[in-house]
């Protein structure tokens, strides 16, 4: 296990452990080597306000849209979301929630940030490559809950489990600023490799007594951060104890082109051997499918688990976007793009 900063932010919530802040890595751009040693050690990076602002105002403005056409918070603010004690029963921002009900993975803001010029010139000057952008964004908009969730962490996971045989890392940025109260995310620091007597990691999700409390990391966020982390690394959302504010944050994945590309395209036939895969250019690919072989439905802790092979062919939806990631011509991880 590494040592942070030695900075804590000390909690005034019952629930909630002192953690010590992220290691910042800023003063590490520019060093490859330096930046890879510290990912090695770490897990992740952690960057102070390197990210355009305006870029992050834009994706700031479809969130408060969509909250506003929710009607759930004060109206005439675009820097941060107040919620106006409206009844939250049918708030459909959630995770585990049906996709196809999500307003914000309709409007789909990363794509016009991953796009945006300045974006694409930091993360690619990063990773030291070509930046392969998955159509896997997760969008939080969390309503504040006060103490009536029972555990400050709301579901520690690792996403390694969930995207097998892709090399992807994942970004987590917060699109408005977010204090102790508001929770945003904790990772773990240094627990992204296979190590002796390590825990169960299975994709439903990891038991928080088997995670060390030693080794959970936070900080408090602002717009322009970055949390960049593992596939492997254990993290987990903080509930949200603030009693006004919505927790605004989003995650996009991300690998870089010379680790390889997953294939993007509609799933067009399938069956219990094998699927075929119409890309965006209408080159069909066809892929064997074996025991081995993750397939995942849709986004969520339950439905998003791996199916049975015999079952494939029963529940995969065809004329639905996915990715798929492959090797000499078997599927190893097949998802849907939300």
């Amino acid at each position: 296990m590494t040592t942070s900063s030695g900075n804590c932010i000390k909690s005034s919530f019952a629930d909630t452990p002192s953690m010590p802040e992220f290691n910042t890595s800023n003063h590490l751009l520019g060093d490859r080597s330096a930046l890879d040693a510290a990912w090695e050690r770490d897990g992740y990076w952690f960057f102070r306000d390197v990210l355009d602002k305006d870029a992050i105002a834009d994706v700031r403005a479809v969130f408060m849209d969509v909250l506003n056409e929710l009607g759930v918070v004060e109206p005439g603010r675009s820097d941060v979301a107040i919620y106006n004690g409206a009844p939250l029963d049918d708030y459909p921002i959630k995770m585990g929630g049906d996709p196809e009900l999500d307003p914000l993975l309709a409007r789909y803001p990363s794509k016009s940030f991953i796009s945006n010029p300045k974006i694409k010139a930091f993360f690619e000057e990063l990773l030291g490559d070509e930046v392969v952008w998955v159509p896997n964004t997760e969008f939080h908009a969390v309503p504040p809950s006060g103490s009536s969730q029972a555990s400050r962490f709301n579901y520690v996971h690792a996403d390694g489990a969930n995207n097998k045989g892709l090399k992807l890392r994942v970004a987590w940025i917060p699109i408005a600023p977010i204090d102790e109260a508001t929770g945003g995310l904790a990772v773990t620091e240094g627990l992204h490799r296979p190590r002796m007597g390590d825990f169960p990691r299975p994709p439903q999700g990891i038991k928080l007594s088997d995670v060390p409390q030693d080794s959970w990391r936070r900080a408090e966020y602002q717009p322009g951060d970055l949390l960049m982390f593992a596939l492997e690394s254990p993290h987990s959302g903080l509930a949200n104890r603030s009693e006004s504010f919505f927790r605004m944050s989003m995650d996009i994945r991300c690998t870089r082109k010379s680790d390889g590309v997953p294939l993007l395209g509609t799933l067009a036939e399938v069956d219990r051997n094998a699927i075929a895969i119409d890309d965006d250019e209408g080159q069909r690919h066809v892929f064997r499918l074996d025991e081995d072989t993750f397939f995942r439905i849709y986004r969520g802790r339950e439905t998003g688990m791996p199916v049975p092979l015999s079952q494939i062919p029963e529940l995969a939806r065809i004329g639905s976007r996915v990715f798929v990631a492959h090797d000499h011509g078997t599927a190893i991880f097949v998802r849907p793009q939300h």
